[in-house]
């Protein structure tokens, strides 16, 4: 059966064709050629919003060729008069994968963009039979408020989507209702569990193509660290035969800011937003052995990292400041547990630096346990401040009550295992005592538990307040 019209004759089999492969994958704004006449270019996973400041933007896509992919960028939504603000090309030795830094933007400003491949170039016989869909509207980006300003924001945040376990992820429609400013994710974002490149880069491809994300990743920017399971395979460390490359299949297929230091490499960095710094920690590439004693020696961080760590907090003025890595910060489970319990001597090194040198506002977050939990490590006892440890886990997987019996050193809330999750944090650095609010958010998209209310001032060395914050 045809399409007729005066000016196009269109196959139903080739519109139908066209619309579901914009729909499952980008809104590509024109489909243009640089092909044989029995494909077109278009997007096969993304657009995804990285890391944005209150000049850039990063935005991530995946061609299916070597195509010249273009970003337009417009602040009128009905994109009127749209600017080309990057152009780059899709190499096949880079999996046809491009990151855009848009620049020249202004701060705490809504912008509009669309991606647009081999544009201005001729169209193919076959490509010729395709609508042309860039009508459809541009996608939303909001760049970072100014530095010193003050102002509210909303974080969410999550780790372990099992793709294998849980295909569809209605998570993401809890998230999208909860409209977060940003998305962090805190590792085993995908499980690949394999020793190839190869099968982690498609773990990647697929989970990006997750149709219930496409309206969380194409419009609220996405930040990421790992752990294992993204890794390699299960509680791997730093004796992973294929960390290297890993670690290059890790960062083709994010857009953070940075990644590790120029002779100390890792998924580790440094971001702020809106008056508050996040210190993305890497757990995995330097880890030794779990196995190994307990002592003064044993490290998950090493010496590089942990030394940029501390020089970081010192120059840190933020009100808040969080470490974020996705292994649990509790002492729970003790030496034979991939987590932080078997790192005892050098989580409790970085905890005795906060304190010793007066860090105030200091925040735990974590991933992995496969339930949301909210814990205090109480250093007020210590002369210090009570650490509070945010747990959000799973994305998309089933629940566990494995560890439910394991407790760490406080429980503030009880554990959560019925539903997947995911954590809001609400921001408000408006007033002169700034404030956070933590709330754990169901599938179903409702709070689970009564919020957690942290104000910075609560965060200083010598103030208890754990004993008043269990629910």
């Amino acid at each position: 059966m045809l399409l007729k019209g005066k000016h196009m004759l269109i196959s139903k089999r080739a519109f139908l064709f066209a619309s579901a492969s914009y729909f499952a994958t980008a809104r590509v704004g024109a489909f243009a050629s640089g092909f044989d006449d029995m494909s077109y270019p278009h997007l096969v996973q993304g657009p995804m919003l990285g890391a944005v400041t209150p000049t850039e933007a990063l935005i991530w896509t995946r061609a299916n060729g070597e195509y010249e992919v273009e970003i337009r960028v417009d602040t009128d939504p009905l994109f009127k008069h749209p600017f080309v603000a990057s152009r780059q090309l899709a190499k096949s030795e880079n999996d046809f994968v491009t990151v855009h830094s848009i620049n020249g933007l202004k701060e705490n400003t809504n912008y509009y963009y669309r991606v647009f491949l081999n544009r201005g170039k001729a169209l193919g016989q076959w490509a010729r039979q395709l609508p042309d869909l860039s009508f459809l509207p541009p996608f939303n980006l909001k760049t970072a408020p100014a530095l010193g300003s003050k102002t509210k924001f909303r974080l969410a945040f999550g780790s372990c989507a099992r793709l294998q376990g849980d295909p569809i992820q209605p998570i993401w429609n809890a998230v999208s209702l909860w409209k977060p400013d940003l998305f962090f994710w805190l590792g085993d974002n995908i499980y690949s569990d394999s020793k190839n490149p190869e099968i982690i880069a498609g773990q990647y491809r697929q989970q990006r193509a997750v149709s219930s994300m496409q309206k969380v990743s194409r419009t609220v920017p996405q930040l990421a660290i790992w752990d294992d399971h993204d890794y390699g395979r299960n509680d791997y460390d730093r004796a992973n035969p294929i960390r290297e490359e890993s670690l290059d299949v890790f960062k083709r297929y994010w857009a953070n800011p940075h990644y590790g230091l120029t002779n100390t490499p890792g998924v580790f960095f440094s971001y702020t937003y809106g008056g508050v710094d996040f210190f993305f920690l890497d757990g995995r590439y330097y880890r030794d052995s779990g196995e190994q004693p307990n002592n003064n020696n044993k490290t998950m961080l090493g010496s590089e990292q942990k030394e940029w760590l501390k020089k970081e907090l010192l120059k840190s003025t933020a009100p808040f400041k969080f470490l974020i890595c996705g292994t649990g910060w509790s002492n729970v489970g003790g030496q034979d547990l991939d987590s932080w319990s078997s790192f005892l001597n050098e989580r409790n090194e970085i905890l005795d630096f906060i304190r010793d040198e007066g860090i105030g506002g200091v925040v735990l977050l974590s991933g992995d346990t496969h339930y949301g939990e909210l814990n205090a490590i109480p250093w007020s006892e210590k002369g210090g401040y009570d650490f509070y440890n945010f747990v959000s886990s799973p994305l998309a997987q089933a629940t566990s009550n494995k560890f439910l019996g394991r407790n760490p050193e406080v429980r503030i809330r009880t554990p959560y295992s019925g539903t997947t999750n995911f954590g809001v944090i609400d921001f408000d650095m408006t007033t002169d005592e700034p404030v956070l609010t933590f709330n754990l958010i169901g599938v179903h998209g409702g709070a689970v538990w009564e919020p957690l209310i942290l104000k910075a001032s609560e965060l200083t060395n010598g103030v208890m307040t754990w004993e008043n914050k269990i629910k």
